[in-house]
């Protein structure tokens, strides 16, 4: 009988166990539930943080480069406007300079073209003392104009136009005051010339 009735309370102690697991099973599920979603939100956060992270380098990287754009620009753009004006002032330098080149050219042109029709030779000798006269005003004014191109174009960059022939020009000068030395003597003798040239004339056909 004792032993019966020991194996009925053993039963007993069993399935009480059994209901007491059977009202753990629900906390478990639900504690293991909120476990992978914390899990999962962990997760999601751990995503999010790296692409926040990805965002955050790849707009560093714009902002430097767009710096560097901007510095780039800003470089180029002062160069160039430097370039610009440069290259502007040299033209108009260049042309200014060629229009003088081309009217000193003209001018000088016409002087040579002057100076190669004199012919003291051809000149009747009665008319020999004006056309002389003429002739040396000519060869003056000549001579100034030459003296004024030389004296412009050696301020400019032009200064080694004429080969350095300001010096034998400062002489071509004196030889000027020479040849008006002489011409006004010239002028003054020359009644007595002609005098004495009528004289021998007469002379001869006598």
């Amino acid at each position: 009988m004792p032993t019966t009735q020991s194996r009925k309370q053993h039963i007993k102690v069993r399935e009480t166990q059994m209901e007491i697991s059977d009202e753990k099973a629900p906390f478990t599920d639900d504690f293991e539930g909120k476990l992978a979603d914390a899990q999962t939100q962990l997760e999601v956060l751990h995503t999010q943080r790296a692409e926040l992270e990805r965002q955050k380098m790849a707009l560093e990287d714009l902002n430097h480069r767009k710096q560097e754009f901007l510095s780039g620009q800003l470089d180029l753009s002062e160069r160039f406007s430097t370039a610009i004006t440069t290259i502007e002032r040299e033209l108009f330098e260049s042309k200014q300079e060629a229009e003088d080149l081309d009217q000193t050219r003209i001018a000088f042109t016409n002087h040579l073209n002057r100076l190669e029709s004199l012919n003291p030779e051809a000149w009747p000798k009665d008319s020999l003392g004006t056309e002389l006269e003429k002739a040396l005003l000519i060869l003056d004014k000549a001579d100034e104009e030459y003296e004024q191109a030389v004296s412009h174009f050696g301020q400019t960059r032009k200064d080694n136009l004429f080969n350095g022939q300001t010096g034998s020009f400062s002489g071509a000068s004196r030889q000027g005051s020479f040849l008006m030395m002489i011409r006004n003597g010239f002028a003054f003798n020359l009644p007595i010339i002609l005098l004495g040239t009528i004289a021998i004339l007469i002379y001869h056909f006598k």
